[in-house]
């Protein structure tokens, strides 16, 4: 597996984290926990370089984020995703909207792998075609 694709899978999962807290009730800023997990990993290596420039993307553009994956989610609330598959549509957009090192088509293909590992049978189909509608409509002039 690439470096890039694995800072990507440990930037979901502390995405994931993050949402899993606020589910249960006890919120946490994102950035404070990556600084915990920066300090603290629950992994046998470091979180990688790529994965806390992530992180701190999505913490920088969360409400964007969100509006624009609630925007496109049509008949879907962000709450009603699973999680997993929110954790993997922040990172999706971030790349998409935000990072101009990564190739459209790279962000979404990494994004549909991601959900492909992580998450349901239907989930690839759906973060494919959510990132997609996202970047015809949002991002197209970019690449």
């Amino acid at each position: 597996m690439a470096a890039r694709s694995k800072a990507r899978e440990r930037a979901v999962s502390v995405l994931y984290e993050a949402d899993q807290r606020a589910l249960a009730g006890h919120e946490v800023e994102l950035r404070e926990l990556l600084v915990e997990r920066l300090q603290r990993t629950t992994a046998q290596t470091a979180l990688p370089q790529y994965a806390v420039e992530i992180v701190e993307g999505v913490a920088d553009h969360a409400a964007e984020i969100d509006e624009l994956i609630t925007t496109y989610a049509q008949d879907w609330t962000l709450p009603r995703l699973p999680a997993v598959d929110r954790a993997i549509l922040r990172l999706g957009v971030w790349e998409l909207m935000f990072n101009d090192d990564v190739p459209n088509v790279v962000a979404v293909d990494e994004a549909v792998a991601l959900a492909t590992k992580l998450s349901t049978d239907e989930s690839p189909r759906f973060v494919n075609g959510l990132l997609g509608r996202i970047l015809e409509l949002e991002a197209g002039g970019r690449d």
